[in-house]
């Protein structure tokens, strides 16, 4: 593994430890470099600020591990999703909470919602606006799972994402019903 890996995942590391004892908007770049032993100028070889230190976590650490090629269902791949966020829960609690310009949530809105849309597709092929329910589907989705991360992750991913199935099997089910009567 190349150096720069290394400090990366070492600055990821101790940002994690950092954002389960307080709020990301108290952490300072200095406090995740006191606390990894490193200076302020490796930080910023390695990352703009600490929001592209957060983004780079999740790119790294899910995104690029998850590839849709390897699914043909998107509920599989929704499933491996819940999965690792469940297991990663209180890292993303507390980044879904970070607001403002360079949020992570609004990376990750822009870097999932492709990942849902992709599989929404097959259930609206050849349907009018199909554009506009996918969209609408994918927002749904992407919604329901940051609420689910913000609350706390209440219930276990298998159980959420049996509800979240039924109420969008059923909504689908119900939309395309009333396409088809028109």
């Amino acid at each position: 593994m190349p150096d720069s890996n290394i400090t990366k995942k070492a600055l990821a590391q101790t940002m994690k430890e950092l954002m389960a004892k307080q709020p990301f908007s108290k952490i300072s770049v200095g406090d995740i470099c006191d606390a990894c032993g490193m200076s302020r100028k490796s930080f910023y070889y390695h990352f703009r600020d600490k929001y592209d230190l957060v983004n780079w976590i999740f790119d790294t650490e899910f995104l690029q591990s998850i590839r849709p090629e390897n699914y043909t269902a998107g509920w599989k791949l929704l499933a491996d999703m819940c999965t690792y966020f469940y297991e990663e829960k209180e890292f993303y609690r507390c980044a879904m909470q970070i607001e403002g310009q360079n949020s992570f949530r609004e990376y990750f809105c822009e870097a999932i919602t492709p990942l849902i849309s992709f599989f929404s597709k097959d259930v609206f092929d050849g349907v009018e606006n199909a554009d506009f329910y996918i969209t609408f589907f994918s927002d749904a989705i992407l919604m329901s799972l940051i609420r689910w991360l913000t609350e706390g992750v209440q219930i276990h991913p298998k159980e959420y994402l049996e509800q979240l199935r039924e109420i969008a099997v059923r909504l689908a089910r119900l939309t395309l019903e009333k396409l088809g009567g028109q």
